[in-house]
């Protein structure tokens, strides 16, 4: 058993395709707020909602191996429902270190739901992954599970933290993807699978006519995280908290102001 008295120098590593991920690092700086941390974004992969499961198996893994050589650090996280459904198990076996993945919050959408009728929204290739086909057998066999494939609604949540306004029509075909089906009058829960959905969470609940309990996993995950790393002091000094992108740097400055928010005062480039 680790003591309990392990100094925590070493960062925490968030990665995703873009900015979605800080849903995740925003909960995980709540229970965390000393631990150094750097966020990663597959700017150059971006979408992967529209590619292969051939293609993010491989490329995932080796991007990140790429930044866990150059920062060292203590856990790698996943922040991303499309890469975790697709490519976890291939990073794990990659990486001699913890990997927490991102994957839709089903089990907590059933027990929230009184109608049994739940609407899941997330990019093309995560709601037709056989891993969420296995997350609906195990934790709601007994629910309606209503999905709909939304990878518009990424760059909608880009947008808003570039501070511009998003576009409400690709919120509107969102909303209406999932209640205009069959049975999508009857839905009282809606999970939100890919972590920039819940940056417009405000504006889908706008365009619905009743009310909507959203859930999606960022608080689990930084339980997760926090359950790790319990055995490490984190220094209490200030840390220089990174932001690395796969792409140019221009592309990252229209969200410069936004990343100061969450703690992210250096750019990268992988």
């Amino acid at each position: 058993m680790p003591s309990e008295n392990l100094l925590g120098e070493k960062p925490l590593l968030f990665f995703d395709t873009g900015v979605g991920g800080l849903s995740v690092l925003k909960e995980s700086r709540l229970l965390l707020p000393n631990a150094p941390f750097i966020y990663a974004a597959d700017y150059a992969g971006l979408p992967y909602g529209m590619k292969s499961e051939a293609e993010l198996a491989s490329r995932i893994p080796a991007i990140l191996g790429r930044l866990v050589e150059r920062y060292q650090p203590e856990i790698v996280t996943i922040a991303c429902n499309t890469a975790s459904t697709i490519a976890l198990e291939h990073v794990r076996s990659a990486l001699d270190l913890p990997v927490v993945g991102t994957v839709p919050a089903i089990k907590p959408a059933s027990q929230i739901s009184k109608t049994g009728t739940i609407g899941l929204l997330g990019t093309k290739a995560t709601i037709r992954q056989p891993y969420v086909d296995r997350l609906a057998a195990e934790f709601a066999a007994d629910k309606k599970l209503i999905r709909f494939g939304a990878p518009e609604l990424v760059y909608a949540a880009e947008a808003k933290l570039k501070n511009e306004n998003p576009d409400m029509a690709v919120i509107r075909a969102a909303a209406d993807g999932l209640i205009s089906q069959d049975g999508g009058d009857e839905i009282d829960t809606i999970i939100l699978a890919c972590t920039h959905f819940p940056l417009v969470k405000e504006e889908l609940q706008s365009v619905i006519n009743r009310p909507i309990e959203f859930v999606d996993g960022a608080k689990g995950i930084a339980k997760r995280i926090a359950h790790l790393t319990e055995h490490l002091k984190w220094p209490r000094e200030t840390h220089r908290n990174i932001f690395v992108t796969t792409s140019e740097l221009e592309k990252v400055l229209p969200f410069e102001a936004s990343l100061l928010k969450y703690g992210l005062s250096h750019f990268e480039t992988l």
